[in-house]
């Protein structure tokens, strides 16, 4: 634990889906800062050429590669197109990190949704990060690169609660994902993180609260949530630490405690910390959610005969 190297994104290509703004760009930005050479995916090209403006602004180096990419990631030929894309780039080797940062999230009351909500949840917030992970793990394995496969989570990987019906199963999807490949790649000495991260203040966020239910936002506002900056600081702490399971702040990283399962610990000595704070806080958060829900009861029964489901 004190002694183990840590991994340095110098010199190396680091692969970022959902690159071209929020918490991609900012990781980008930051690796870029650090060295590394740069690929980004998103789907916007306008936003794609404003993000290499200011991976330019932090160049380190002359010899560094800033590469942008507009690919769809929500199917399996888009997005092993979009990584044989930015391969090609490097002389046709796969990338030494493959950070999937692209999704987004549309909460809503279920009983508001249509059944393509439910569906188009999963391909946002799960399909279109495993179909990179998907083409990573096998481009690394065949050629033999002990590279890094980095998901990001939530929060609401860990648990969920009202608002979130069509998000939260596509969070723990990633986790349950993560934890496989973490496995199965040990076989070819690829690693495999996950980040679970809080509230992010970013434009997705701004998207999100168009939808939000106002007793989700309540829920949320004991929440105070990350920057970009902030979030992937600790993300790229966590994948230099070679933690499998990464947090960026304390309530997370409690619930992380209460929920961890088999996955590895991140920190043996501070994790009991942790769990025993979980044992007593956790319980003490869901009870508390639980009444602000039951609380709403009443105003909740209005809005449904407003919008004539009863």
């Amino acid at each position: 634990m004190f002694f183990k190297k840590k991994w340095n994104p110098r010199g190396l290509h680091v692969y970022i889906t959902g690159g071209s703004q929020g918490l991609g760009l900012a990781l980008a930005i930051l690796v870029a800062k650090k060295g590394a050479h740069v690929s980004i995916v998103a789907r916007t090209q306008s936003k794609l050429e404003k993000a290499l403006i200011e991976l330019e602004a932090v160049r380190q180096s002359p010899d560094q590669i800033f590469r942008s990419y507009s690919f769809a990631l929500d199917n399996a030929e888009s997005s092993a197109a979009a990584l044989k894309a930015a391969s090609e780039g490097h002389g046709g080797q796969v990338p030494d990190a493959v950070i999937t940062c692209a999704g987004a999230s549309k909460p809503m009351f279920l009983l508001d949704m249509e059944e393509q909500d439910l569906t188009q949840g999963m391909i946002n917030g799960y399909w279109v990060q495993a179909w990179t992970a998907f083409a990573a793990a096998k481009q690394m394995a065949r050629e033999g690169k002990k590279g890094k496969i980095v998901l990001v989570s939530s929060t609401l990987g860990f648990m969920s609660f009202v608002g979130y019906s069509s998000y939260s199963p596509a969070k723990h999807a990633l986790r349950g994902l993560a934890e496989a490949l973490h496995s199965e790649l040990m076989l070819y000495g690829i690693d495999t993180h996950i980040f679970f991260p809080p509230t992010m203040y970013t434009p997705g966020f701004d998207e999100e609260n168009k939808t939000k239910p106002a007793i989700t936002r309540t829920i949320e506002s004991t929440d105070e949530g990350l920057t970009a900056e902030q979030a992937a600081s600790a993300l790229l702490i966590g994948v230099e630490n070679g933690e499998a399971h990464i947090t960026g702040d304390l309530i997370t990283s409690l619930f992380r405690a209460s929920t961890r399962g088999a996955a590895p610990r991140s920190n043996a000595a501070l994790d009991v910390v942790y769990d025993f704070i979980a044992l007593i806080g956790v319980p003490i958060w869901r009870r508390s959610v639980d009444k602000q829900v039951l609380a709403h009861r009443e105003e909740h029964q209005q809005y449904l005969q407003k919008k004539g489901f009863f």
